[in-house]
C-alpha cells in the first residue's frame, strides 16, 4: 500500500516562526512514513530543507508591516491581480499534482486572511475531488485578536463548512484554544490540542562545541526585535555573565546595514552573526538565552534545559508572546520582562536574577506535539480508508 500523501501549506509573511513550526511537523510526518509536501509561500529561508519532505516554493510574499494588509513580491513591489491570479493557478495546479489525501492548512482560517485569493478556491478544489481529502487545520497555542469581532465568527464559519478538525499546538492545561478564542467551543469536537511541536534536533556539545556556557541572544529570523539585541549588547558588562562570550543572532531578513550598524557596538566577547540554521544546538549549549519568546524559541529553550529570559514582542495587534511568557513564568519555566520602557539596566537586572535562580528543570508542559499531531493524523487517515473501502 502507497503512502498516504499530505499537502501542507505554510504562508509567513514576517518571522519565520510558522515555517520553522511547520517544517518540524512535517519532518515528524515524514519520518513516520507519510508522502509528506510542504508547499511554503513566503521567502526561503536557509535550512528549510527537510529530510523525508519535499518542499515546493511558491512565488515569495511578504507583508510591509504589522497590519498585514500590504503585501509585496520578492522585489518588494505590491501585488497586483496577475500575480495573485499565478500563484492560485500553481497552488492548484500542486494540488491536482500531489492528489493528496490530508490537506493541512498552517493557521488558516484563523489567520491569514490576507492569502484567501488562493485558500478559499483550494478549499473549493480540494471538496470537489474525489475521494475528498481530509482538510485540517494546524494552529500554535494562542491566537491574536481580530480588531474586528465579526472576523472571529467568519473563522468558526469557514472552520465549520471546510475543516474536519483543528490541531492546535499547545497544552489544554496551560493554555486552551478557547482562552484566546472563545468562539471555538462551537466546533469543540473537532479541535484536538497535541502538545507543544518542538524541534529535537539539538544536540548538546561541551567545552569547545558553538554555544558551550554563552550566552545567546535572539530575536527570529525576521525584521523586528533590533531593540532587544542592541539593548543586550550594551547590558552585558552590568551583568554575572560579563566574562561569557555572548552570541548576538540577527534575523535572515534584516538588512546588510542594519546587520553591520549592530556588529559595529560589539566589543570583546560579543559575537553578531546572522540567524543559525544550528540555532537548536547552540540552545543546548548555552547558559541562558534571552529572547523576545517566539513559540519556537522558548519551547525549544526549555527543551534545552538553559536559563531563559524573555521580552515579549507586543507591536501591533500582537499580544501571543506576552500571553504565553506570563502563563509560563507562572510556572517558573522563565523569566519575563516588558518590551515598553526596557533599558540595557532593566534587561541586566533580569540576567541577575535569572542567574540567582536554578535552571528551569521539568515544568510539566507537553511537549510532544509532533507525536500527538501524528497519532491523530493517523488515526483519522485510517478510518477514511475504511470508509472508502
Amino acid at each position: 500500500m502507497k503512502p498516504a500523501r499530505i499537502l501542507f501549506y505554510v504562508q509567513h509573511l514576517l518571522g519565520i516562526g510558522h515555517l520553522r513550526r511547520g517544517l518540524t511537523l512535517a519532518r515528524g510526518l515524514g519520518a513516520a512514513g507519510y508522502d509528506v509536501h510542504l508547499v511554503s509561500g513566503g521567502n526561503p529561508i536557509p535550512g528549510a530543507e527537510a529530510e523525508g519532505v519535499t518542499l515546493v516554493q511558491l512565488p515569495p510574499v511578504m507583508a510591509t508591516d504589522l497590519s498585514f494588509k500590504s503585501l509585496v513580491d520578492a522585489s518588494g513591489r505590491p501585488v497586483d491581480e496577475a500575480w495573485r491570479e499565478d500563484r492560485r493557478a500553481r497552488l492548484l495546479e500542486v494540488l491536482e499534482q500531489v492528489a493528496p489525501d490530508l490537506l493541512l492548512f498552517e493557521l488558516f482560517p484563523f489567520g491569514r486572511w490576507g492569502m484567501r485569493f488562493e485558500l478559499l478556491p483550494l478549499l473549493e478544489a480540494a471538496a470537489a475531488r474525489r475521494p475528498r481529502p481530509l482538510v485540517v487545520s494546524s494552529v500554535r497555542d494562542i491566537l491574536v485578536a481580530k480588531s474586528k469581532p465579526e472576523r472571529h465568527e467568519q473563522m468558526i464559519d469557514l472552520a465549520r463548512t471546510h475543516f474536519d478538525h483543528v490541531l492546535v499546538h499547545g497544552d489544554e492545561n496551560v493554555v486552551p484554544l478557547y482562552e484566546t478564542l472563545p468562539q471555538a467551543r462551537a466546533i469543540a469536537e473537532r479541535v484536538h490540542h497535541t502538545g507543544y511541536v518542538v524541534d529535537t534536533a539539538g544536540r548538546r556539545g561541551g567545552p569547545g562545541a558553538d554555544g558551550w556556557g554563552e550566552v545567546l541572544v535572539s530575536a527570529g529570523g525576521g525584521r523586528v526585535g533590533r531593540a532587544l539585541l542592541e539593548l543586550a549588547i550594551a547590558a552585558r558588562p552590568l551583568t554575572p555573565y560579563a566574562d561569557r562570550t555572548w552570541r548576538v543572532l540577527v534575523g535572515f531578513h534584516v538588512d546588510e546595514a542594519d546587520l553591520h550598524e549592530i556588529q559595529a557596538l560589539a566589543g570583546d566577547g560579543v559575537v553578531v552573526e546572522r540567524a543559525r540554521t544550528d540555532f537548536p544546538d547552540l540552545l543546548m549549549n548555552c547558559v541562558l538565552s534571552i529572547s523576545q519568546g517566539g513559540y519556537n524559541t522558548v519551547m525549544e529553550a526549555l527543551r534545552a534545559g538553559c536559563r531563559v529570559i524573555v521580552s515579549p514582542y507586543a507591536g501591533g495587534e500582537e499580544s501571543e508572546q506576552t500571553l504565553r511568557a506570563e502563563l509560563l513564568a507562572a510556572r517558573g519555566a522563565l523569566h519575563t520582562i516588558p518590551e515598553a520602557g526596557l533599558t540595557a539596566e532593566k534587561l541586566a537586572a533580569a540576567v541577575s536574577r535569572a542567574a540567582e535562580a536554578p535552571p528551569p528543570g521539568n515544568v510539566g508542559i507537553a511537549t510532544d506535539g509532533v507525536l500527538g499531531s501524528t497519532r491523530l493524523i493517523t488515526g483519522w487517515l485510517a478510518r477514511e480508508r475504511e470508509r472508502n473501502g
